[in-house]
């Protein structure tokens, strides 16, 4: 009797570690056809996007691209080459998105988070004004680029209209989709899209944060700027720690909005660089350089991003 309970002993150890395994297993197998979809749909193709920058892929190379010749760093020392006309074409485009970027982050974050502290206390209406305030972002992309593209008409568009017509603010109508004034429209659509995001996650951010803060901080006699200083920003932080780095990844890499607003042939003060990379490879037919324009932009949002996340992380450490 003693020998079978010994011997019975290790099976159950068995069963039950394989019981765990099988439990603990289980939601990762639920989970492997969606990282086999993911890694079909994005990591391979980077990876080939990564080859295909090593090489003198060209028109003539399109058929049989694993043919063409290799030209190892050449295509990286072209694009990064400032004085040549490819590298300052490239540096000129990177600028331009950077000030796109920043703005279009900086001010739709600031609209968001503005409209969220505004609807914050409950009102007769805050139901409909919020719903009013997310149709940006609920609307298709190209649906509404398409509808301010119609706006920003240099004839019979409402923003001349209502700036040159009604207001009387410009002495005549502006162009808008050409010229440096192209560089504000890109802006301003790209604010309209991604401040309803910025309000939403500001929203429920404010949701977490108790009220008997706001009402000890009024006791004691702080005002509503202070409230919002000493107590909002601070509750926010964690929340807009992932807006922002996820609103700039969106806004650096946006291609739908330039491209529906301007086509392939966007104007100089409006070339963001996802623009010029397409221009690079299926305008001038020339896949290699713009692969590795490709790999540079990818190689810069993964610094930043880490540099973000760092600064971020020891800044939450250190309060």
């Amino acid at each position: 009797m003693t020998v079978s309970l010994r011997r019975d002993a290790p099976r159950s150890r068995s069963g039950r570690l394989l019981q765990r395994i099988r439990k603990g297993g289980l939601p990762y197998l639920f989970l492997l056809p969606a990282l086999l979809l993911e890694l079909l749909v994005h990591f391979v193709p980077m990876i080939f996007g990564i080859l295909i920058s090593f090489k003198q892929l060209t028109l003539f190379f399109i058929r049989n691209w694993t043919g063409a010749p290799w030209a190892g760093l050449g295509n990286y020392r072209l694009v990064v080459d400032v004085h040549g006309a490819i590298g300052s074409a490239l540096l000129h485009s990177f600028v331009v998105t950077c000030a796109f970027t920043v703005l279009a982050v900086g001010l739709s974050w600031l609209f968001g988070t503005v409209a969220a502290i505004l609807t914050q206390d409950s009102f007769r209406g805050r139901g409909a004004l919020r719903t009013i305030f997310l149709t940006p972002f609920a609307l298709p992309v190209y649906a509404s680029v398409i509808i301010w593209a119609f706006m920003f008409q240099y004839n019979n568009g409402l923003v001349n209209e209502l700036l040159h017509n009604v207001l009387g603010i410009t002495s005549r109508p502006s162009f808008w989709l050409i010229g440096h004034n192209s560089f504000f429209a890109l802006v301003i659509i790209s604010i309209w899209r991604n401040w309803p995001f910025a309000f939403l996650c500001v929203m429920a951010g404010l949701q977490g944060i108790p009220r008997d803060l706001y009402e000890a901080s009024a006791i004691d006699g702080a005002g509503i700027w202070q409230q919002i200083r000493r107590i909002t920003m601070p509750s926010l932080r964690a929340v807009n720690q992932v807006l922002v780095l996820v609103l700039f990844l969106w806004t650096f890499n946006d291609f739908t909005t330039p491209f529906v607003l301007f086509g392939a042939s966007a104007p100089s003060p409006a070339d963001v660089v996802s623009i010029h990379i397409y221009n690079a490879s299926f305008i001038n037919w020339n896949f290699g350089e713009g692969s590795a324009m490709s790999v540079l932009m990818l190689i810069f949002l993964l610094l930043v991003t880490a540099v973000y996340l760092l600064g971020t992380s020891r800044r939450r450490n250190n309060a």
